[in-house]
C-alpha cells in the first residue's frame, strides 16, 4: 500500500517571470502526477467489503460489527463477542476449575460474580434413583472411617465324651481293678453334656479413625458463578 506523494510543485511556477521555461506546466509533469495517484488509489482497500494483504493493524479501540452467537465463518470477533461467548460457556450456576491459579474468574474472564466451591469435597453425578444424590448441590460422607454398628455372637456347645471304665473279672491279663485278680472286661460310659469353661476370642475387623475414608484425590481450585 502507498500513499500519493505529489512530484511537482505547480504553485513555485507561478512566482517565475513571463518567459521562464520552468513556468510552463509540462504534460509530462502533469502525466506523472496522474500516474502516482492512480498507484496510490490501486494499492488502498475499497470502503465496502476489503480484502487485506499482508498484516494489517487496527487502531486501538476500533469499533467493529458484534456477530451473532451462532457465527462460526472467519468474521471479525469484537470482544464483546467474545464476552458473550465466553458467558454462554459458563452460564449462572457453572463451575470454574483452574488446577495452579486461585485467582477468581470475574478476573480473569471479566465477567460474572464467583464463590470459592466445593472446599474439601469431590463432585458426583446426578442420580434421580439415588436419595443421597437426588438433589443439586446435597452434601454427605465423612473424611473419618467409621465402622457401621454390628455384634457378634459365638456358641459352644459339649456334646459329651467318653471315659474307659474297667470292671472286675478273673485272670491276671486285662485291665484290673487295683487289688484284684482276674480278667478285666473294658466297658465305656458316656458322660452328660455340660459346660466346659471354654473361651472364645473373637477377633476384630476394619479400621476407624481420623482422615481414614478418602478416596484418591488432587487438589484444585473450584469458583461457582452466582451471577
Amino acid at each position: 500500500m502507498s500513499n500519493y506523494t505529489k512530484a511537482t510543485n505547480f504553485a513555485t511556477k507561478d512566482a517565475l517571470t513571463s518567459g521562464n521555461p520552468l513556468k510552463i506546466v509540462k504534460g509530462t509533469e502533469i502525466d506523472t502526477e496522474f500516474n502516482n495517484i492512480a498507484t496510490a488509489v490501486a494499492t488502498k482497500a475499497d470502503l465496502a467489503s476489503p480484502t487485506f494483504t499482508g498484516t494489517p493493524t487496527l487502531p486501538t479501540g476500533t469499533i467493529g460489527v458484534t456477530q451473532s452467537a451462532a457465527n462460526s465463518s472467519t468474521a471479525l470477533a469484537t470482544t464483546a463477542f467474545v464476552q458473550a461467548a465466553l458467558s454462554a460457556l459458563y452460564p449462572v450456576g457453572a463451575i470454574y476449575i483452574n488446577a495452579t491459579s486461585s485467582t477468581n474468574p470475574a478476573t480473569s474472564l471479566g465477567f460474572g460474580t464467583w464463590t470459592a466451591f466445593g472446599a474439601g469435597r469431590v463432585m458426583v453425578g446426578f442420580n434421580s434413583g439415588n436419595a443421597l444424590f437426588d438433589t443439586a448441590e446435597e452434601t454427605g460422607g465423612s473424611a473419618n472411617a467409621i465402622i457401621v454398628s454390628h455384634t457378634h455372637t459365638a456358641t459352644v456347645t459339649d456334646t459329651g465324651h467318653s471315659h474307659i471304665i474297667p470292671t472286675f473279672g478273673g485272670g491276671t491279663t486285662g485291665n484290673q481293678a487295683i487289688g484284684t485278680t482276674g480278667t478285666a472286661a473294658d466297658a465305656t460310659k458316656t458322660t452328660n453334656t455340660a459346660s466346659t469353661g471354654v473361651s472364645v476370642a473373637i477377633s476384630t475387623e476394619g479400621s476407624s479413625g481420623t482422615n481414614a475414608n478418602y478416596q484418591p484425590y488432587i487438589t484444585v481450585y473450584m469458583w461457582k458463578r452466582t451471577v
